[in-house]
């Protein structure tokens, strides 16, 4: 149990995953956390926000490949990320809504995804690369309700690249004005995880979500052909 806890510890720790998992790990993570319904507690933000300080690094550690490569394949794992989301959503989706919760799945989260998605349409799977765990349930959402197939990835590719390019870009040009910013990562990481996850946060645990038989109501109303044009 200790040993697992040590784990979520480094795994919520963007540097610790710069220093000891590279580009690799970085890869991963970012796939996981915008796809895969247990990466919703991962670190996108403030990950890519670190890995655009350490970009030198990663860039040494790969190949030495340029930064603008680094960043076009973390990029691309975003893009890979939300299909295989979209996909597990088309295929067993409706599934999800009846499966209980556990520790690495809360059906809430899902609900305030399919909200979030009611009302901002297609535009949902853009928005949502830039809220936490809303990102990693919206391509899912979007699977269940049939969005189609080119609009999604149209959403999909321009978000994940917006995302990864802004966040990582940020971090690379505020380090290069600030050289000191490497010794306040701690501090700067908990500000970023507070300015993403506050209005997150806020609405799970104190808006109005909408419960499960509401939501059976509404789609019930709705045309058997849910797909979005």
């Amino acid at each position: 149990m200790d040993q697992i806890t040590e784990l979520f510890k480094h795994l919520i720790n963007p540097q610790w995953i710069i220093d000891h998992g590279g580009i690799y790990l970085l890869l991963l993570i970012i796939f996981a956390e915008t796809g895969l319904f247990v990466g919703f507690f991962l670190p996108g933000d403030s990950l890519l926000f670190v890995a655009g300080i350490y970009g030198e690094k990663l860039s040494e550690s790969f190949f030495n490949m340029p930064f603008v490569v680094i960043m076009l394949l973390i990029a691309i794992a975003g893009v890979l990320g939300n299909m295989v989301g979209f996909w597990f959503g088309r295929k067993s989706g409706p599934l999800l809504f009846a499966r209980k919760d556990t520790l690495l799945f809360k059906k809430k989260y899902l609900y305030q995804a399919k909200e979030f998605y009611d009302k901002h349409g297609g535009g949902a799977v853009f928005l949502a690369r830039f809220l936490p765990i809303v990102r990693t349930f919206a391509p899912i959402v979007a699977g269940i309700v049939q969005m189609e197939s080119k609009k999604f990835m149209l959403y999909n590719i321009v978000g994940s690249f917006s995302w990864v390019f802004s966040m990582m870009l940020a971090g690379h040009y505020l380090d290069k004005m600030f050289p000191g910013l490497k010794e306040h990562l701690e501090l700067i990481i908990i500000i970023i995880i507070l300015i993403t996850t506050l209005p997150v946060l806020i609405k799970l645990f104190f808006g109005k979500t909408k419960h499960p038989e509401h939501l059976h109501h509404e789609d019930s109303k709705k045309p058997t052909d849910t797909t979005v044009s």
